[in-house]
């Protein structure tokens, strides 16, 4: 299993909004950068990824699934763009901010710190573990 996270604007996407399409999750469309392309269709059925509320708020706010892999973007005919379909899993039961990432040595390497525009980005287990660890997130609460 492979970690990810995936940035987006509560005003046009939240994290209320995702938990709201239940199980069926929903296509994460829209993207249009080649590497945040290519990080999707790395993506195996059942990774897991954390929700990050970017521009306001600035933290990750939950746990999501990769529950399709990648397949052609619905929003264009352009073939180049392909999404994945995620759905939530659960709250962070603390949210954890951008600051606080960037204050935590573990995380000095993490793609969010260094380059924080990617809209889709890996995330190492280490890595991982020690956000779950700061958001008081047990790892059993989301296992499937």
């Amino acid at each position: 299993m492979a970690y990810w996270l995936f940035k987006s604007e509560p005003h046009k996407w939240s994290w209320d909004m995702q938990k709201q399409k239940g199980a069926d999750g929903e296509q994460w469309d829209g993207v249009r950068n080649y590497q945040a392309r290519n990080n999707m269709r790395a993506m195996k059925y059942g990774d897991k990824g954390f929700f990050y509320h970017s521009n306001k708020g600035l933290e990750i706010v939950g746990i999501v699934e990769v529950c399709a892999e990648a397949h052609p973007d619905s929003t264009t005919s352009d073939p180049r763009w392909e999404c994945v379909d995620i759905r939530a899993l659960c709250d962070m039961p603390t949210p954890v901010s951008l600051k606080q990432i960037k204050a935590n040595t573990k995380l000095e390497n993490m793609v969010l710190v260094n380059a924080s525009r990617l809209s889709v980005q890996p995330v190492t287990e280490d890595e991982w573990k020690e956000i779950c660890l700061m958001g008081n997130l047990e790892m059993k609460t989301f296992s499937t």
